[in-house]
């Protein structure tokens, strides 16, 4: 049982007045959150922020990474947004679709004030293993800006996730800062299955798929080669007949835990500090290239040094929220008794399997003191 104090986790809200407005809000929460008590002088500083898949509209505006860019600049530190690839095909998946994913969705040197670094390199295989010994992962592989950079900032967009329940700041943490052999070994035990019930054989799947796991068989249905398959899940994303679907059985709570044992290796030896934003709260990732209705109203905008207890206080934020009217979200609840909506939406999903392993491995506590500023 965790023995040590609640973390702190400090929230500011989104109303603002003539004479204040949020961004003078964010750098309030900033300095009531204590940011400045980090040496950042003549320091690289990796933001490690989610720049969104073109055409989904729900990531955070690059608006707040320029105000998080200044105030590190003040304090004399060397800031660059940076993320990995991904694992999956789509338009982030090698450093020059992903820069130019980046500068379409606002993220540029003029917009923000620093760099873009994608942190994996051209093709996702620049990594440094770090040690830690892990139940899962001995030595996760993490993109090598984010591992050489001196203090990792993390800016989260905190919404539902298929797999995981929600996307936070452990997830940005650890998945999004796995290069794509990292993020192969987080999925690796997520083969998916097929429901040749539902398959058409159009082919989709084995077009999207970026490994050659996937072909036809005698009978036009879609068979996935698990020798060759790492569990990305792009086949489950490109269906649209509910044929290739993640084997709930097995993978939610290891891949939750994979992803801790990464964000333990992200944080290992250096100072941190993370924020989430609890605005457009939608169901699904922001890698997909379309966001649904949110499921509640925007809430705002939480910061701590302890990612796990801030991770905790937005679920919980978010769970207290009343739910957004007309959202598909408000369908599924009203035939539900269970009050966590993460759980609601994705149902065999477990949310807190990355929480509790976190705090099993010492990346922080799921206790929180919340306060409240502005």
């Amino acid at each position: 049982m965790n023995d040590r104090e609640p973390s702190k986790v400090f929230l500011i809200d989104f109303h603002t007045t003539s004479t204040t407005n949020m961004y003078k809000k964010l750098r309030m929460l900033l300095q009531k959150a204590g940011m400045q008590q980090i040496d950042f002088n003549k320091k690289f500083i990796a933001i490690k922020i989610h720049f969104g898949e073109p055409g989904n509209l729900s990531y955070i505006r690059p608006n707040y990474a320029m105000q998080v860019v200044k105030e590190i600049k003040k304090l004399g530190g060397n800031p660059f947004l940076t993320d990995s690839n991904t694992l999956y095909s789509g338009r982030r998946s090698n450093a020059l679709d992903h820069l130019d994913s980046a500068y379409e969705n606002g993220f540029s040197p003029f917009s923000t004030g620093c760099h873009v670094v994608i942190a994996d390199g051209l093709n996702g295989m620049d990594f440094r293993e770090i040690d830690i010994a892990g139940e899962y992962c001995k030595s996760p592989k993490i993109g090598s800006a984010i591992a050489d950079a001196d203090v990792v900032i993390s800016m989260n967009h905190f919404k539902g996730h298929e797999q995981t329940g929600f996307g936070g700041a452990m997830k940005n943490l650890g998945m999004g800062s796995g290069s794509i052999m990292g993020k192969k070994e987080m999925h690796s035990s997520s083969t998916p299955l097929i429901d040749k019930d539902n398959c058409t054989g159009c082919g989709v799947c084995i077009k999207s798929c970026r490994h050659g796991a996937l072909s036809l068989d005698e009978d036009r249905k879609a068979t996935i080669n698990e020798a060759l398959c790492v569990g990305c899940g792009q086949c489950i994303a490109s269906c649209q007949f509910d044929a290739a679907q993640v084997d709930w059985n097995s993978t939610p709570d290891e891949l939750n835990c994979r992803i801790a044992e990464y964000a333990k290796a992200v944080l290992k030896d250096k100072s941190h500090f993370h924020i989430n934003f609890i605005m457009d709260v939608s169901p699904d990732c922001d890698c997909w290239t379309s966001n649904d209705i949110p499921i509640v109203q925007d809430i705002g905008i939480a910061a701590s040094f302890d990612p796990v207890a801030l991770d905790h206080a937005c679920v919980d934020l978010v769970n207290q929220a009343p739910v957004i009217a007309g959202s598909p979200f408000a369908t599924k609840a009203a035939h539900h008794q269970e009050v966590d909506k993460f759980k609601i939406v994705h149902p065999h999903t477990n949310w807190r399997s990355c929480l509790e392993h976190a705090e099993k491995i010492g990346v922080g506590v799921m206790d929180y003191e919340l306060i409240t500023v502005g």
